[in-house]
């Protein structure tokens, strides 16, 4: 019975990890998204992995920090992102609400949809809470796609609004759940692409972010 219980957590961290096929429309920018690549699996984590978990993850969500350095934004946004923990009193929405809160006003709506691809459904973190998951990011790199640089020297005269800018940020999603006394570990590498604007002396805001695993190169 506790390795029925056990294997039905290892699912549920897994499973939340699929993605929902968001069109991000990003065509109002004269971008064109390369062909997508196979995701990465989820694995469950060894036990050298233990060290990487965070000592104290929060335990409400983050703010993205108020900033004009555009790279600087985009590591606060990819934090933000993957970022979260069930065990918060609060429910998915406070997780989603501190990107749109960031969002270019215009753009809001869009930012909103874009975060809930990359969240569990409002089912599956029913079903991670039983098990007090949290997620944390660990990044590798932060690079300004080659294919944005080009986007910008192609771009006709204002077809790219001022101060905009894309970073392509990979890393690795950590999760945990806890099944009795038993710590269950997943991580899963990951590659995506955030695009900010940070026009003049005021604070960035998020423009999109791509599909999951589908970044501008």
């Amino acid at each position: 019975m506790q390795f029925i219980h056990r294997h039905r957590l290892a699912l549920a961290i897994v499973g939340s990890g699929i993605t929902l096929a968001v069109l991000v429309a990003i065509g109002m920018y004269g971008l064109l998204r390369g062909p997508a690549k196979a995701s990465q699996p989820e694995r469950r984590a060894p036990e050298a992995s233990v060290s990487s978990t965070p000592t104290s993850l929060p335990d409400q969500p983050q703010p993205v920090v108020v900033t004009t350095n555009a790279e600087l934004f985009a590591r606060s946004v990819a934090a933000a992102l993957f970022t979260w923990d069930t065990r918060h009193e609060g429910d998915l929405s406070e997780w989603v609400q501190v990107l749109v809160d960031v969002a270019d006003s215009d753009e809001a709506a869009a930012v909103a949809s874009d975060v809930r691809g990359y969240l569990p459904s409002t089912e599956m973190w029913g079903q991670l809470s039983a098990y007090g998951t949290r997620q944390w990011f660990e990044r590798e790199s932060v690079v300004v796609p080659a294919a944005w640089s080009t986007a910008l020297e192609q771009a006709a005269s204002g077809q790219i609004p001022r101060g905009a800018a894309a970073f392509t940020v990979v890393g690795s999603r950590h999760r945990a759940g806890t099944w009795d006394t038993e710590v269950i570990r997943t991580e899963r590498k990951v590659a995506f692409t955030v695009f900010v604007v940070c026009p003049g002396q005021e604070p960035c805001r998020l423009l999109r972010l791509s599909q999951l695993d589908r970044p501008l190169e």
